[in-house]
């Protein structure tokens, strides 16, 4: 099978031939069609996640059919449509695991990290963690919502039900929950870079109800704010933008060091609390509310052997929305 592998820290990704792999007790094979591409992907290949597996095919948000199946498998059947998220293995004994909280284990294993993802014409995923797509989405339109939309989902789930809510980072994630917030009747205040027109033009087309900078305070103090920028400096100034009792919540797996703040920012009982991975309940949930919500992502159409390209643009923010690899 063709694969885009990295194969160094810090150096683009090659084209490979790789043996197909094969499903062993518990797994299945899924011939993938599209994989989104994750600002996670980019903390890989520069180095600020630690300690990838390698050589390694990246990409957490795959979407195929199943195609084989290892032993004991009966919970899926060849064709079925399905995802891979990033949490791709828990050990089920801990107790993380026990009490609904696998996303925390400390033996967990990740897709595109830890294991091989899906910048590839096929991988092999635990059952366990293999979610069915809902009807209605092609696989591209499906891919952004295994990380993008899950992350955004839980992100939103622990930021509480206030009406009032603020987005730091309008990208893959950030267009994507605004679309649920609304949906769910909450007032959604779009932060965009600085000086940002374009995204900040994209964000009122998808109805909120303010769009500026990172560095501006929203026209109304928030109840809740989701920083989805991997940028510390936000911290501050989301807190500084919320009302008391509010709360913070930081969507990403890396950020810039948080600088020093003054306590009476955080003072009169506000929250400041980060995500870490995701559950299957999510998974469930997302999917489950995803055609209710009329949830599109707008995406942005890679062939794989553009992995690189991809990647670029994504670092230099060159689009709206979120990027694919059509595999």
């Amino acid at each position: 099978m063709r694969a885009m592998l990295l194969e160094e820290v810090g150096r683009p990704l090659v084209l490979r031939d790789l043996p197909t792999p094969q499903p062993g007790p518990g797994e299945v094979r899924i011939a993938i069609e599209a994989c989104a591409v994750c600002r996670t992907d980019l903390h890989v290949v520069d180095g600020e996640l630690p300690e990838p597996k390698l050589p390694l095919v990246l990409g957490h948000q795959i979407a195929g059919t199943v195609d084989a199946l290892g032993a004991g498998v009966t919970s899926l059947a060849r064709g079925d449509r399905v995802g891979v998220p990033w949490l791709g293995w828990a050990d089920g004994v801990c107790g993380y695991c026990t009490t609904g909280r696998e996303n925390l284990c400390r033996a967990a294993q990740f897709t595109g990290y830890t294991r091989d993802g899906g910048y590839a014409e096929a991988c092999v995923a635990d059952v366990r963690f293999v979610l069915p797509l809902p009807a209605g989405y092609t696989m591209i339109e499906a891919a952004p919502l295994l990380c993008g939309a899950l992350i955004g989902y839980r992100a939103l789930r622990l930021a509480g039900d206030g009406k009032r809510l603020g987005l730091y980072g309008f990208g893959s994630a950030g267009h994507m929950i605004a679309q649920v917030a609304r949906h769910l009747g909450r007032e959604v205040y779009a932060f965009t870079r600085p000086g940002d027109a374009n995204g900040q033009a994209f964000a009122r087309s998808l109805g909120v109800v303010w769009a500026g900078g990172s560095d501006e305070l929203p026209p109304a103090e928030l109840d809740a704010a989701i920083i989805f920028a991997p940028a510390g400096e936000l911290v501050p100034r989301a807190l500084a933008a919320i009302a008391r009792g509010g709360t913070v919540v930081c969507g990403g797996i890396h950020m810039s060091d948080i600088p020093s703040f003054p306590y009476r920012l955080l003072w009169e009982e506000r929250m400041l609390r980060s995500v870490a991975n995701l559950t299957r309940r999510d998974g469930d949930e997302l999917l489950a509310l995803a055609p209710a919500v009329g949830l599109r992502p707008t995406t942005h159409v890679y062939p794989l052997t553009e992995a690189n390209r991809a990647l670029d643009d994504l670092r230099a923010g060159r689009f709206e929305g979120s990027v694919v690899l059509a595999i």
